[in-house]
């Protein structure tokens, strides 16, 4: 019983965590901003993740798992490229519409301030959704149902970045529409009509 309440704060803990940085950032929340939120002592927050580095770790790795879970999903229900990619275009809004950023692209933003072990896993998560994205790309450009220029590495490359970049622009105008006109220019552009 001891065990699994432990288990429930931790995951509060990261809930509370993940909103913050999508929300503000990784240099602008503290421990204390969970404890007052969750009516616990920041010596609580530290028996579960003793420095804010191991905390973030843990929050990158949780949120690739599901972020890898969602695109998982994406490839079950639909094997059409241009489907599967506008359902991966989808998650991004989804987060947006959510007054949230992705958390990765939240914290890629701040990197120089990121202690290492964060950067890395914030590569792993970068490099996986690239990997994902690369052979739907590849597959829809051999049925002739998507055309791009280029390698479907760096299109997935450019897919990514630029769908990340969109949303920090959108977040500046607090308009998700302008993250929408963008996200439809991008699927245009490889014949992924809006």
């Amino acid at each position: 019983m001891a065990r699994s309440k432990r288990a429930k704060t931790a995951e509060r803990i990261l809930d509370i965590a993940e909103r913050l940085v999508q929300t503000r950032g990784y240099n602008a929340f503290s421990y204390a901003d969970i404890a007052v939120t969750l009516r616990i002592r920041k010596a609580s927050i530290h028996h579960h993740f003793p420095a804010k580095a191991d905390l973030a770790k843990r929050l990158i790795e949780r949120y690739h798992e599901r972020f890898m879970v969602a695109l998982e999903s994406i490839g079950l229900h639909s094997p059409d490229p241009k489907r599967r990619l506008r359902r991966f275009v989808q998650i991004y809004s989804d987060v947006l519409r959510d007054d949230r950023m992705c958390l990765c692209g939240m914290l890629a933003a701040e990197i120089d301030t990121l202690p290492h072990q964060i950067r890395d896993e914030l590569r792993r998560f970068f490099s996986a959704t690239e990997d994902w994205l690369t052979p739907i790309l590849a597959s829809g450009r051999r049925s002739g149902s998507l055309s791009f220029a280029g390698a479907p590495a760096t299109e997935a490359r450019l897919l990514v970045t630029a769908l990340e970049g969109a949303m920090l622009v959108a977040r500046s105008y607090g308009d998700v529409g302008h993250f929408a006109l963008v996200a439809d220019r991008l699927l245009s552009g490889i014949g992924i009509a809006a």
